[in-house]
C-alpha cells in the first residue's frame, strides 16, 4: 500500500521536508551516474557499517572519508535504488510536513536526525558485526511515522492499494499495520546474512518518534487530535 496524501492541513510550507527530499534526491542522481566499482565505494563511504560503528573493523584510509560515527547521518541520503527513493520519499512527503508543521523547522531537523540516528543503531545492534552497509532515509522517515500516529491517528490517508486501488484509511490503521508487519518481518530476518530491508531500523525508529514526540511538540499540540476535514480536488 503506497499513501498518496493525507486530509490533514499545513499552517506554514515545509522547507525543511522539501529540502531533506531534494538532497536524498541529488545524492542519488550523483550515486546512479558513478560506474559500478566507483558506486560500491561510495555506498562503503558514507553507508553505516555497523562492525565499523562500533569499532570492530576498520575501512581503509582510502575508503574512510568521514568518521564512523558520522555515517550513522550521511547514511540517511543515501539509496540502494529508485524504488527504495521513491517510497522513502513519498512517506516523507506525507507525513512529514506535518510532523514539521507541529514543531518547527529547526526542531524538526533535531528530531528526524535523532530518529535516524537511533534507528541505525537498533539496526547495528541486532549484529554488530556485520560489514553490509545501511543506507536509506527509512529509519527517520520511521520515527515521523511514530509522532503522526500519536498525535494524529484520526487523519484520513488517500492509499493506493492492490485490486482495490485508491481509498481512504484512518491514519492510525495505516501505520499500525505497518508497524505490525515491521515487527513481523523483523522477526522472521533474525540470524539472515547479507543485505536486504533493515527492518529493525525501522523499528527502533518508529519507537524513537513515539518517545520523543513528547519533547519536541509545540506544547499546545494535543496527542489523538481530532481529525480534521478538507475538500478534495480530482
Amino acid at each position: 500500500m503506497l499513501p498518496l496524501n493525507d486530509d490533514n492541513p499545513t499552517e506554514h510550507t515545509p522547507v525543511v521536508t522539501i529540502t531533506f527530499i531534494v538532497a536524498c534526491c541529488l545524492v542519488f542522481l550523483y550515486q546512479s551516474s558513478l560506474p559500478p566499482a566507483p558506486g560500491e565505494a561510495f555506498v562503503y563511504q558514507y553507508g553505516a557499517i555497523p562492525s565499523v560503528v562500533f569499532g570492530q573493523a576498520v575501512l581503509p584510509p582510502e575508503v574512510a572519508m568521514v568518521p564512523a560515527f558520522a555515517t550513522m547521518l550521511t547514511s540517511m541520503f543515501l539509496h540502494g535504488s529508485w524504488m527504495h527513493l521513491i517510497g522513502n520519499m513519498l512517506y516523507l512527503w506525507v507525513f512529514g510536513n506535518n510532523i514539521e508543521d507541529i514543531m518547527g523547522h529547526a526542531r524538526f531537523v533535531l528530531f528526524y536526525v535523532v530518529c535516524g540516528v537511533l534507528a541505525a543503531l537498533s539496526h547495528a545492534l541486532t549484529d554488530p558485526t556485520s560489514t553490509v552497509p545501511m543506507v536509506g532515509a527509512s529509519g527517520a522517515i520511521s520515527g515521523i511515522l511514530g509522532a503522526y500516529l500519536l498525535l494524529f491517528p484520526h487523519a484520513r490517508v488517500l492509499l493506493l492499494a492492490p485490486v482495490v486501488g485508491t481509498t481512504y484509511v484512518p491514519a492510525g490503521i495505516v501505520l499500525g499495520f505497518w508497524f505490525v508487519m515491521q515487527l513481523l518481518n523483523g522477526g522472521a530476518s533474525i540470524g539472515s546474512q547479507g543485505g536486504g530491508v533493515a527492518f529493525f531500523a525501522h523499528i527502533g525508529g518508529f519507537i524513537a518518534g513515539m518517545v520523543l514526540i513528547g519533547l519536541f511538540k509545540r506544547p499546545e499540540v494535543r496527542f489523538f487530535t481530532p481529525g480534521r476535514t478538507r475538500s478534495w480536488r480530482y
